[in-house]
């Protein structure tokens, strides 16, 4: 099928972009900006995360102008594949650090009732928490930073990946043999 005019212009505004144009960037912005915030708006809920993700498409856009590729689909596809796939790791993010505050809240109503236990349960429960703080300072520093940033930042593996400038299949495989060996380490101690 042969591309209309608008989706002409679309695709010469992307290699512009990919050559450093700001001008063209602009452009694309004017004709994607409604309706990728608006895609990103559905998937979220809330206006300011929907204006966090398009600041961050838009990054993606010119940092990846080079990548798109014209016969795979169009440009307005591309970008709303783009949009939908940030709102949806953003929206996972947000569930897990919901659910890391919940159970920050829950361990805290823990520590109250353990308080109020005796002093051997108090005892054993401490002893416990040496061991796991133990057991994940024996991980590599690499799978070690995998494991905080995802289970106490509550960051998607994507942001990890991006943030430490490794493959996603990387991080995946540094937080995954680093959750078996502690599981290996504090299964024998424990």
């Amino acid at each position: 099928m042969e591309p209309t005019p608008d989706q002409q212009i679309e695709v010469l505004l992307l290699q512009r972009i990919g050559q450093g144009d700001r001008v063209g960037f602009q452009e694309l912005y004017d004709r994607f900006a409604g309706i990728l915030f608006t895609t990103a708006l559905r998937v979220l809920n809330d206006q300011r995360e929907a204006e966090d993700v398009l600041q961050e498409v838009f990054v993606q856009i010119w940092e990846k102008a080079t990548l798109y590729i014209p016969e795979r689909g169009k440009p307005l596809t591309w970008a709303m594949t783009l949009t939908r796939n940030k709102s949806i790791d953003r929206l996972r993010s947000i569930q897990r650090r919901a659910r890391l505050r919940d159970e920050v809240e829950n361990e805290a109503d823990v520590n109250q009732s353990i308080e109020q236990r005796d002093s051997s349960d108090e005892v054993d429960t401490l002893e416990k928490g040496k061991i796991i703080r133990n057991a994940v300072m024996q991980l590599s520093q690499e799978q070690r930073e995998a494991i905080e940033m995802a289970f106490f930042g509550g960051l998607t593996q994507n942001e990890i990946a991006s943030r430490l400038k490794q493959p996603l299949g990387t991080v995946k495989a540094r937080i995954r043999r680093g959750m078996m060996r502690l599981k290996d380490i504090v299964g024998h101690q424990l």
